[in-house]
């Protein structure tokens, strides 16, 4: 039977890591969740305490970002197959792992995602944004494509053979990591044509001029690290490709874990 491991990062999250907790515990088969805290000092270690049971790994100590966090999550897995949940997002759907399980019964799938969805951060039930991932073709990526690294999921005997997130890519590292997993390596991929993963709206990379500057160089060392040549137009149509997710966004959404 396969194994799943799902590694949570957190720090400060009192807020979400709750919802978080239980959209994973909720989930139809069993797994193994790995919470990683950067040392928080707001309720988050209290909140964790009444969900020991639920949790199967709980490292709390400073780090160096969120990255070096999910390294050491990543170490500490032991499924077959790992993904990545953030303090902050949760899965759509009791049945949303067991759709993931299914995925990887093809021994020759190594990876699989599928598409998620940005809900409003004080209103879940209202989506912002619809990231349609759409069909698999690495191609794709020389025009700017990248799946929703939330639903990525991949075999543990990838990380170890290609190596975890490179901690000198800021913001990019799970950019990277796909470039070389997918593109470089040509891992063999599905996609999961269903909203695996809700995101509450944030994030730092597109926060300012600044950040999304910082995230572009950081984009363009994805592909030099990986001795990858990218078209002129590539790192110009990432960030615009988020337009379509506005437009395709749904005026109320149904991913609520939590009906009145």
């Amino acid at each position: 039977m396969l194994k799943l491991s799902i590694i949570t990062v957190c720090f400060n999250a009192a807020s979400t890591i709750r919802h978080c907790i239980e959209s994973v515990s909720g989930q139809s088969l069993q797994v193994e969740h790995i919470i990683i805290d950067g040392g928080s000092d707001d309720k988050t270690l209290e909140l964790l305490k009444h969900y020991r049971s639920q949790v199967a790994r709980l490292i709390s100590e400073p780090d160096s970002g969120i990255y070096d966090a999910m390294n050491k999550g990543l170490r500490l897995a032991s499924g077959d197959v790992i993904g990545i949940l953030n303090a902050d997002d949760f899965y759509s759907d009791p049945g949303t792992l067991q759709k993931v399980a299914e995925g990887f019964k093809d021994q020759k799938i190594d990876a699989c995602y599928g598409d998620l969805v940005y809900v409003d951060a004080t209103d879940i039930r209202k989506i912002d944004r619809y990231w349609r991932s759409g069909s698999y073709d690495r191609c794709k990526f020389y025009n700017g494509w990248m799946p929703p690294h939330p639903t990525f999921f991949v075999r543990r005997s990838v990380y170890k053979k290609y190596g975890l997130f490179n901690l000198g890519l800021g913001s990019a590292a799970d950019y990277e990591l796909m470039l070389r997993f997918l593109l470089k390596h040509k891992v063999a991929c599905k996609y999961i044509p269903e909203v695996l993963v809700c995101m509450r709206t944030g994030g730092q990379s597109n926060a300012s001029i600044k950040h999304r500057l910082t995230a572009h160089r950081n984009d363009y060392l994805a592909w030099k690290v990986n001795q990858l040549k990218s078209h002129p137009w590539t790192l110009m149509m990432k960030p615009l490709r988020k337009i379509e997710q506005y437009i395709r966004r749904p005026h109320t959404g149904v991913y609520d874990p939590e009906p009145d």
